[in-house]
């Protein structure tokens, strides 16, 4: 007996030692990774509280009743960016209008119908399209539009907002539609509905926050596009609501004016960039906190 302790001892006593210097070596690297994810993080906080800053410091002087209520004018004459404004919303909502609904029926074609080459090349399509550069968009829609017509207009711009926002609801459809339990789509079966109002009135409605929160998403992602509109809308210093005209716009105001030797057009440059950011940041707190708690 007192054989076997004396050779089974030196063993587990190695064994422990390796086993604790493993455990050393996990522990440290695990710190280390952890201390690298905090430096990461602090960088990319200090350098969009940085861009934060600098905008509400620059962009906030230009803020005034003038800036919502006067449409774009020549250096010095007091000019706002109220058509601008109007011009973005009506392009934005415009864009969603035509975008979402195509979107949402492509997404549910990818969820429940689609099988083969079909929903293979469809899904293949819209991701190519989700990392296109959004001026290629703009250059596709101005041989498209802008060139037949012979003129830019605020329906060309768009179209063009239309197809950055597409792939973005696509996507967020097939996602949402696939997480519906399959139960729910059994049961709408077996009450004797058919496949179409169980996929409208049973999945879509089970998934409606997390398509929302794709359209949203859609909204936030085109609502800042400059370099597609360059190319279709071109922009407007007059009043103009109407698609068939060329039509003013936040992104396309702020590229014109940030360039300008004049400080009043720079000024309101720095102002249109602080309103963009901050619409785009409200809707992403909607996103993140109202549907959120709905979707918990």
């Amino acid at each position: 007996m007192t054989q076997l302790n004396d050779t089974t001892q030196p063993a587990v006593t190695d064994g422990w030692k390796v086993n604790s210097s493993l455990a050393m070596r996990r522990r440290l690297m695990d710190r280390l990774a952890t201390v690298l994810s905090l430096c990461a993080t602090a960088v990319a906080l200090i350098a969009l509280g940085s861009i934060l800053f600098t905008l509400i410091i620059r962009g906030a002087g230009g803020l005034s009743l003038i800036t919502f209520t006067h449409s774009t004018a020549s250096p010095g004459l007091n000019g706002g960016l109220a058509n601008a404004i109007v011009g973005s919303l009506i392009q934005t909502a415009a864009s969603i209008l035509i975008g979402a609904p195509i979107g949402m029926m492509c997404g549910i074609y990818l969820a429940d119908y689609g099988r083969g080459w079909m929903a293979s090349t469809t899904r293949f399509v819209s991701d190519m399209l989700l990392s296109a550069p959004s001026i290629l968009i703009g250059l596709f829609i101005y041989e498209l539009v802008v060139v037949p017509t012979g003129h830019f207009s605020g329906f060309a711009g768009s179209l063009a907002l239309a197809i950055l926002a597409l792939p973005i609801v696509v996507r967020t459809t097939e996602d949402m539609l696939r997480l519906v339990p399959v139960s729910l789509r059994e049961a709408g079966i077996g009450l004797g509905a058919s496949k179409w109002r169980v996929i409208l009135f049973i999945c879509l409605r089970a998934a409606r926050t997390g398509v929302l929160t794709g359209v949203l998403l859609a909204i936030a992602r085109v609502a800042g596009e400059t370099a597609p509109l360059l190319f279709t809308s071109l922009g407007n210093l007059d009043w103009s609501v109407s698609l068939a005209r060329p039509m003013a716009s936040l992104p396309v105001t702020i590229y014109q004016y940030a360039g300008s030797a004049f400080d009043d057009w720079v000024q309101l440059a720095w102002t249109g960039a602080l309103l963009v950011t901050v619409g785009v940041l409200l809707i992403n707190i909607l996103v993140r906190v109202g549907f959120g708690r709905k979707g918990a």
